[in-house]
């Protein structure tokens, strides 16, 4: 079975919207037009990550024994990977280097009914069309609508494999319905918040802070929580403050004095619930990509603490 784009969106998921090409293409977005448009003027650096593939999957359950897709990758940022996953084992690795910009996915699948997981790129943007099915097949079964907000560990940058993200390694214990708005090179703006109309999470994730740990002043972080919860009123708020940098260490207790005067924010209001970054990933070199991107190792071990510390806060 060919799947419409309609069809397609149907087990597409990590998008708030999406829109299809005049050549046929099916874009997907985390972000609102106007956000994006704010993006543009604002930075360009933000700007080429505000759609990229971030956390987007194709799920389903299936006794299909084939499966393929049609993509065409429209920008790169680092070259990772679109992975597949069988009842929760990662089972083939395509890697970007490795593809031509165009072209088609088929997969080869065993007997029996399978859950099903395409992870696209998390640091390129991705169109996708022509989603093939050798079966039938059902859309997975998600819980909650979850906004994660966040900067370029969040995007995903570091561990080079897309379904190794630490955000993608929490869903996989979390089962959640998320939309990744990780930009890389991000910092807490409250011109980037918005409420889209439809668009109800019932939690937000928020993990940023490692690009501006140097200010002094905090306002602008204060200005962004007192926007948050005017838009979002009391809806559960999770903020997990930096985690550790081994890529400065001058500039260590500066990072910890942020840490600190950020949760003294968060702590003001009562739906917010801090987790502190530095736990969640060991201080050694060894688990970082360049002592400031975890790596795989490190982002399986980032998921996997904060999926405990989630757990432990009962959020």
């Amino acid at each position: 079975m060919i799947l419409t784009n309609t069809q397609l969106q149907e087990i597409y998921f990590g998008a708030m919207r999406f829109a299809d090409t005049e050549d046929g293409w099916l874009q997907a977005f985390q972000y609102p037009e106007a956000r994006m448009e704010y993006f543009r003027r604002a930075s360009d650096f933000w700007f080429e990550r505000c759609d990229a593939s971030t956390a987007k999957t194709i799920e389903f359950t299936t006794d299909a024994r084939t499966f393929s897709v049609d993509y065409r990758i429209i920008w790169k940022g680092s070259e990772d990977s679109f992975e597949l996953m069988l009842d929760g084992q990662i089972c083939d690795i395509r890697y970007v280097r490795d593809l031509p910009d165009e072209g088609t996915l088929s997969f080869e699948l065993p007997e029996g009914d399978k859950s099903v997981v395409l992870y696209l790129p998390a640091d390129a943007t991705v169109l996708l069309r022509n989603a093939s099915i050798g079966g039938e097949y059902a859309p997975a079964k998600k819980g909650p609508r979850v906004l994660w907000m966040g900067d370029s560990i969040t995007q995903g940058f570091g561990p080079l494999r897309s379904a190794h993200t630490y955000v993608s390694v929490a869903n996989r214990l979390l089962g959640w319905d998320i939309v990744n708005q990780g930009i890389g090179g991000y910092v807490y703006d409250k011109n980037a918040l918005e409420r889209p109309e439809g668009f109800d999470p019932e939690k937000i994730v928020i993990s940023m802070g490692t690009n501006q740990f140097g200010d002094e002043d905090m306002t602008g972080i204060e200005e962004y929580y007192a926007l948050l919860h005017e838009l979002y009123g009391d809806t559960p708020v999770l903020t997990i403050t930096p985690i550790w940098r081994g890529d400065c260490p001058g500039g260590q207790p500066t990072l910890e004095r942020f840490c600190r005067e950020l949760k003294k924010i968060c702590l003001r209001y009562d739906n917010i619930t801090v987790v502190d970054g530095f736990s969640l990933v060991p201080h050694l070199s060894e688990y970082f990509l360049d002592n400031l991107h975890p790596n795989a190792l490190g982002m399986e071990i980032y998921g996997r603490n904060l999926v405990l510390a989630i757990e432990k806060a009962g959020f």
